[in-house]
């Protein structure tokens, strides 16, 4: 005797229907995140190429991309705090303090105790450093304009506003 399966049927066949659905829904959160990574990982790679050649051009005047990020900061400012300094340059504290020490050994950059609070420093460049400032900052400049020649001025517009959207949306927190 065959057994009769048409009673479970309708019941298998919804446990295959909804097995299907989450398949589906998996597949469409991987496409999204893939989507997502594949952005990230090619803003990333624009981000180190980038480094990667400010700091070939900056090694050819004994600087590290670090230091040169620096001086190009302090560079026609009367000078600043550590604070202000690592969140314009972006460089963590930590690695802040070892740039600037190496940037004072060469006597690029000149730091003093803030008159109105001893326990932080002032950092500003020093005469030589701000000849390097404008020896190399033009010429860096002008280098990387280069690497822009075909982007119009429509092009640089909506790269930055689709850039300054994706700021937002990572300072927030969310899209």
């Amino acid at each position: 005797m065959i057994p009769d399966f048409r009673p479970i049927a309708p019941l298998m066949q919804g446990r295959i229907l909804a097995r299907r659905k989450k398949a589906e829904r998996k597949d469409i959160i991987t496409a999204m995140g893939e989507r997502y990574l594949k952005s990230i990982r090619l803003l990333a790679e624009c981000m180190q190429g980038f480094e990667r050649f400010s700091s070939d051009f900056v090694r050819q005047y004994g600087l590290t991309h670090a230091q040169f990020d620096i001086i190009a900061t302090l560079g026609n400012t009367c000078g600043m705090s550590y604070k202000e300094l690592g969140q314009k340059t972006l460089i963590t504290k930590g690695t802040l303090t070892g740039v600037v020490d190496r940037l004072e050994q060469k006597g690029l950059v000149i730091r003093e105790r803030c008159p109105r609070d001893k326990r932080s420093y002032y950092v500003r460049l020093s005469c030589a450093g701000e000849q390097v400032f404008h020896d190399v900052f033009p010429k860096l400049t002008k280098q990387g304009q280069h690497l822009f020649d075909g982007y119009t001025e429509d092009d640089f517009m909506r790269l930055e506003t689709t850039l300054a959207g994706l700021k937002h949306a990572i300072a927030n927190g969310h899209g």
